[in-house]
């Protein structure tokens, strides 16, 4: 039996080990302890009447005696008998003879985890993957950043991992799911940090998700499946008004009768194609903004006052919202990257594009977010793909504010609030490559989000004082928040209304948010389907 400890606070800078504070917590002495398991791992960066910062600790002890110290503790709610919880039941379902293989295409994290929920259970699925392995998609990338061609194949956006491997790799969501843990397991048996089970906000960073992901493509190989690079679908064919055939590269048949779209936010074409065939689809709200970059000891000094610095502190992010009356809409903060770099994350030659990314040590010394506002089906009109058309519109404007050579518009907090362009004496130099210049950001957002952020910016500056000083830099556009559209589907089938054989799953199909809850997605909808067959 273990004994859980919930709520379990201690100074950041106490280095007693995690077995004698839990002994002191229980009042047993050291050596009945033995073991301590980290179930969760948070910093409490408010003070209590000057105290230090603390860390706060959801920790599984097993102690020798547990009876007689969980009698003697009954009366405290935070000490108590850890309840096991159930694991979901692992489906085995062995492809029959004669029997055609699930297809999954895209090969993001919704992809990815179904396709290894149906490798674990015997169905040996094909992967198709209309980007490039992560190898080859990072050598293209970074020639791009430097100035190289740019790749409509090959880019954040498209290929091995999904757009979450060129971005924070952050694996905190809102959702609550048994099959979570399930995910992060795979990520450590893949090489991810042990301390992504635990920490209240994990994140692995682009630098060791490139290996991950490789490791869960090999995985799936090991197990019966295959992934296939540079293989993008593009049509299906429907009997009966089911799934028949997928089409690759516009000639290849692929007999399937059962395929998970895992797509990801940025196939539009694709979203055509399903739409043209008759997939039940509908427009939805996205959001739209800028990222904005603060020197990191600024964000630590901010967080953490004097204690900023510390090597036991992590470095720190902040969440902001904010409601405007005058707009009705809501300025937030999004995909906040400590330590790491804007990046040029364009899919479509002749758009452009930003995201925000950082590696695991998060030391870049820079800080980024993103600062988004919501705009809906009312502002871009009717029709189910009118989203997607309003994002090229707005990421071709930004491509010629930024000069027409993937360069990215940039402006001063200062100027943006005064309407003004041209100042380029910035806080700290935009780390956005290939490059930046200087530009009227209004020239390339919706105006009801230019009037927002320039409402929320001062509200921001109020809780953290000096965040939109006037020589902070803002960099355009991020239009990729999520997807414009929703493929709809049934509940508890996962199947797409009105079209047998079609799973949409993850944040292209409008179910997910992050990499957490699309893997979460891509797993549920292939377990969905292996219930289905049993």
């Amino acid at each position: 039996m273990l004994l859980r400890i919930k709520d379990f606070s201690v100074p950041f800078d106490d280095e007693t080990p995690l077995a004698q504070l839990a002994a002191q917590r229980l009042g047993v002495r050291a050596e009945e302890i033995v073991s301590v398991a980290i179930v969760r791992k948070a910093v409490d960066a408010r003070r209590y009447h000057g105290a230090p910062l603390l860390f706060v600790y959801v920790l599984d002890v097993a102690v020798r005696q547990e009876r007689a110290v969980l009698a003697r503790l009954r009366r405290d709610r935070k000490v108590e008998r850890r309840q096991p919880q159930p694991r979901p039941p692992v489906l085995e379902r062995p492809l029959r003879k004669g029997e055609r293989r699930p297809v999954v295409v895209g090969f993001g994290p919704a992809g990815m985890f179904a396709a290894l929920t149906l490798a674990h259970a015997g169905q040996a699925p094909l992967v198709l993957e209309r980007g490039q392995d992560v190898d080859t998609r990072h050598r293209d990338i970074l020639s791009f950043w430097h100035g190289g061609a740019f790749s409509p194949t090959s880019n954040v956006q498209f290929g091995e991992g999904g757009a979450g491997t060129f971005s924070d790799g952050k694996l905190t969501t809102r959702i609550s799911d048994p099959h979570m843990r399930d995910v992060l397991e795979a990520f450590v048996a893949a090489g991810a940090p042990q301390e992504i089970l635990y920490l209240h906000k994990p994140h692995i960073g682009t630098d060791l998700l490139r290996t991950v992901v490789k490791n869960l493509r090999e995985e799936i190989r090991r197990l019966g499946g295959e992934v296939r690079f540079g293989a993008q679908v593009t049509d299906v064919e429907l009997a009966g008004g089911r799934l028949d055939a997928l089409i690759v590269a516009g000639e290849e048949r692929v007999a399937a009768d059962a395929a998970f779209f895992g797509i990801g936010h940025s196939a539009r074409d694709t979203y055509e194609m399903l739409y043209a065939r008759g997939l039940a689809m509908e427009a939805k709200a996205f959001a739209v903004g800028v990222r904005i970059e603060h020197p990191q000891d600024f964000i630590d000094r901010a967080q953490y006052g004097a204690d900023a610095g510390q090597p036991r502190l992590p470095v720190a992010d902040y969440a902001l919202t904010y409601q405007d009356r005058e707009t009705g809409r809501g300025a937030y903060s999004f995909c906040m990257c400590p330590g790491g770099q804007v990046v040029a994350a364009a899919s479509e030659a002749g758009r452009l594009v930003t995201n925000g990314m950082s590696n695991y040590r998060r030391d870049s010394g820079v800080a980024n977010a993103a600062l988004l506002v919501q705009v809906t089906p009312e502002d871009f009109g009717p029709g189910v793909l009118a989203g997607v058309a309003f994002q090229r519109d707005y990421e071709a404007r930004a491509f010629a504010a930024g000069g027409g050579d993937y360069f990215a518009p940039v402006q001063s907090v200062g100027d943006f609030l005064a309407g003004r362009a041209g100042s380029s004496d910035f806080l700290v130099p935009p780390s956005y490559a290939p490059g930046v210049r200087t530009a009227r950001l209004a020239d390339c957002l919706p105006p009801a989000v230019c009037a927002t952020l320039a409402h929320a910016l001062p509200q921001f500056d109020r809780r953290i004082p000096g965040f939109a000083a006037p020589d902070v830099p803002m960099t355009g556009i991020e239009t990729r928040s999520s997807a414009p559209v929703r493929i709809r589907r049934d509940r508890q089938t996962f199947l797409a209304e009105r079209t047998p054989g079609i799973y949409p799953i993850g944040e292209g199909a409008g179910y997910a948010g992050g990499i957490m809850s699309a893997a979460v997605d891509g797993m549920k909808a292939a377990l969905a389907y292996l219930s289905r067959k049993g």
